[in-house]
């Protein structure tokens, strides 16, 4: 089905379709020693604890057009933080034409887009290897919405909003809506691939994986950095301190651990 916005279709009612973004991204790093650990984890619980990811899901939420009904939030003990907030439909305008292409989003200013109840949470788990010595910081959020606007819009926001190492992202259109006739609608817009909703200049910047189910309108991408710089994965410390050795030593762990999380399996 390819709609475009001279083709628009007239629903029967609303449009039902149930249309969710999963988007996780991990954050590794070296902590050699047990204060090393502890630090990280501080500096990570203040950097992203849940006041400033609910200001990050706000900001979603303007992306995709939506009221901000309640918020709860938490910030857990020893680590880690939690944010989900209920959203509605917000003020409605002819739907912008970027509902009907495969491109990246904005970044927040000015969207408004058509959009019924639904929700955004986020989820953090901080947490590090007890031997190995690699600490790594996960942040699960999705996104799920009904009506017009796919969540793919919110993406460039939130890669835009975390520094990450590895990007796993999941996307599926549920449900039917109706056409004036009857007819079911399985999903409302083109898709190929999650990469096109991201820009060119991050694209560049990782190894890419699909693995889509069209038929069922179902979407994967799994995102893993290319460039390696020690110094970016260690915790107040450079790599001049070290020998060439110890450098070599971390940056194969480092790079064992990246892979462990991008392919999904443990290796040898």
């Amino acid at each position: 089905m390819t709609i475009t916005p001279e083709q628009r279709i007239t629903l029967h009612g609303f449009n039902n379709l149930t249309k969710s973004l999963s988007f996780n991204m991990y954050d590794i790093c070296y902590t050699k020693t047990k204060e090393e650990r502890e630090a990280y984890i501080e500096y990570i619980d203040e950097q992203y604890n849940s006041d400033r990811l609910t200001a990050i899901l706000k900001n979603v939420s303007d992306i995709i057009g939506a009221h901000v009904l309640s918020v709860a939030q938490q910030d857990y003990v020893p680590q880690g933080a939690s944010v989900t907030v209920l959203i509605s439909e917000g003020p409605i305008v002819e739907v912008p034409t970027e509902s009907y292409t495969e491109s990246p989003g904005p970044l927040p200013d000015s969207v408004v887009i058509q959009l019924d109840k639904s929700h955004i949470t986020v989820h953090t788990y901080p947490e590090y290897h007890p031997d190995e010595g690699i600490s790594t910081f996960r942040a699960d959020i999705d996104v799920s919405t009904c009506g017009e606007i796919s969540p793919l819009k919110a993406l460039h926001y939130l890669i835009h909003s975390f520094d990450t190492d590895i990007m796993t992202i999941d996307y599926r259109v549920r449900g039917f809506t109706r056409d004036t006739n009857g007819h079911k609608l399985f999903i409302d817009h083109d898709i190929v691939s999650i990469q096109n909703y991201i820009p060119a200049e991050v694209r560049s910047q990782y190894d890419m994986i699909d693995v889509n189910v069209y038929q069922e309108n179902i979407f994967h991408t799994k995102c893993k950095l290319k460039q390696f710089d020690l110094d970016n994965y260690l915790f107040g410390y450079t790599k001049e301190s070290m020998s060439m050795d110890e450098q070599q030593n971390i940056s194969t762990r480092l790079k064992a651990e990246m892979d462990e999380i991008y392919y999904g399996k443990n290796m040898t």
